[in-house]
């Protein structure tokens, strides 16, 4: 076995069985995806201290694991699924089973070295909860809409109260999450930072706050990338491709849109922003996406900092700004 120091550990995560493996060993164990085998896992890696566990996101199947490991000290790390087979396919591993993958989770693990996980509070996932059926209320909502334009005549009563009754718990809902935010002292403290900043409502900053606690606790770019607003390069020689965005966490991306899209209008320095970009001859798309990126960077600076929307010096740092922005999304 590899000197502690040098451990770096993957669990393959299934519906009944974790498998876990080594880099530089052989030897893969598995154990039953229940309390009994997350126990042994948790005491063998108190014994080894891996430098990093690794386990891919599964839906919710890793949901256990990952809490007690992280209870027990125990630093892990949550990767995407299809940068680790991207990452197989790289290293020409085809092959595919739970223990090898596990092997492939700990192998990965030491060639790109990603940042611990920091796992939400109680709270923030209790709010993350509320927020997903929330949603998933209002995907059902649009859907039965969708439904009465062209549904019998006979079936538009019993549409209507479904309806009815999809509002009433969507009104909970929003005031579950609104009292929850309002009880904790540091959701309250954020909420009135983020939604001082026009564009930004209840639902933009209660998202944030469940799915983007790394807001105001790491940089401009760090966060950029971490939602996916990031421009990549694509260069090559003499070519310069255009840049684009790609990966980062759709739920944040979506309602920050739709915050962009409302700023562009109402807040006037995103406005300005926007003007002056689609007057450089940026496309729309292109002006806004720069425009989320931005706006996305003004509140990770407000929470940094603790202070609620200071249009001035929000107009400071953006005149420091602006060319690295417009040379970016080039």
């Amino acid at each position: 076995m590899e000197k502690q120091s040098e451990i770096w550990a993957g669990v393959d995560v299934s519906k009944v069985r974790l498998d876990v493996g080594y880099t530089g060993e052989a030897e893969i164990w598995s154990v039953e995806n229940n309390a009994a085998g997350i126990e042994m896992i948790v005491k063998r890696f108190m014994e080894i201290q891996p430098q990093l566990v690794v386990v891919e996101s599964t839906g919710g199947l890793e949901r256990q694991l990952v809490r007690e490991l992280y209870a027990a000290g125990i630093p892990l790390a949550m990767v995407n699924r299809h940068r680790v087979r991207e990452f197989a396919k790289a290293i020409g591993l085809l092959a595919k089973t739970d223990g090898l993958d596990a092997r492939l989770l700990a192998r990965f693990g030491q060639a790109t070295k990603p940042d611990p996980t920091r796992l939400p509070s109680e709270k923030e996932q209790l709010l993350a909860a509320l927020i997903l059926r929330r949603r998933q209320l209002i995907d059902d909502r649009t859907a039965e809409k969708n439904r009465l334009g062209t549904a019998h005549p006979a079936t538009h009563s019993n549409i209507e109260a479904h309806l009815k009754w999809l509002n009433e718990q969507i009104a909970e809902l929003d005031r579950q999450i609104e009292q929850l935010i309002q009880d904790d002292p540091g959701f309250k403290a954020k909420d009135e930072i983020l939604q001082s900043v026009p564009g930004v409502g209840p639902a933009t900053s209660a998202i944030m706050i469940a799915a983007l606690p790394e807001l105001g606790c790491t940089d401009r770019k760090k966060i950029s990338a971490l939602v996916g607003v990031a421009p990549m390069n694509r260069d090559s020689g003499y070519y310069r491709g255009k840049r684009r965005i790609q990966g980062g966490r759709s739920d944040i991306r979506t309602v920050l849109y739709m915050a962009t899209i409302t700023a562009t209008r109402f807040n006037p320095v995103i406005h300005d922003f926007y003007q002056r970009l689609l007057k450089a001859g940026k496309l729309k798309k292109v002006a806004i996406v720069a425009c989320m990126r931005k706006l996305l960077t003004i509140l990770n600076a407000m929470l940094r900092d603790s202070v609620a929307w200071q249009p001035s010096q929000v107009c400071a740092d953006l005149q420091n700004e602006r060319r690295e922005l417009v040379i970016a999304y080039a």
